[in-house]
């Protein structure tokens, strides 16, 4: 019984130890998964996997727009909003490529397809476009300022290329 008195509260302050420990190391963890996220869909994608590619992109989106309402730094903040509306973007193209193939694959492809890019070049509109938003008056945009602010370009860059090659190549009207 005594041996029982003593296990429960070191049980239980070990436990919060390690809360405390998940707490701060959240950010990490969270970035970590955002990355994880955008490394399945690239995964998925090369095994075919349109639809699920398209999936985990989604939660990428989602996972960048956690880390934006939680930054308090103004610069990352824009940053991860324009993550997230690059990967809404992903997610559109992807949703494209499998309802392309869906549909049999002919050309030229279908409104839902076309749609779904437009709507993907919508969003890689405001991933760029919400680099420059300052969020105050007194808040110029400042791009040197973000942390990792070059591959998210550069993905952006890479991205538009594909989205019009894909509306080139599924026959959509732009």
């Amino acid at each position: 019984m005594v041996g029982l008195l003593i296990l429960v509260p070191t049980s239980v302050l070990s436990f919060l130890l390690c809360l405390s420990g998940a707490v701060v190391a959240q950010r990490v963890g969270d970035e970590a998964e955002l990355d994880r996220l955008k490394a399945k869909a690239e995964d998925l994608m090369a095994h075919e996997d349109a639809e699920g590619a398209a999936m985990a992109m989604g939660r990428a989106a989602l996972m960048a727009a956690h880390l934006a309402k939680k930054e308090t730094e103004p610069a990352r903040m824009r940053l991860y909003r324009s993550v997230e509306h690059l990967s809404r973007s992903q997610e559109h193209g992807y949703r494209a490529m499998a309802l392309f193939r869906r549909a049999g694959g002919t050309l030229p492809a279908s409104g839902g397809v076309c749609s779904s890019l437009q709507l993907g070049q919508l969003e890689l509109q405001h991933a760029k476009t919400s680099l420059d938003e300052p969020s105050s008056p007194a808040d110029p945009p400042d791009r040197g300022t973000a942390t990792g602010l070059t591959p998210v370009l550069q993905g952006m860059d890479e991205w538009g290329t594909v989205l019009a090659a894909m509306q080139a190549d599924y026959q959509c009207l732009q």
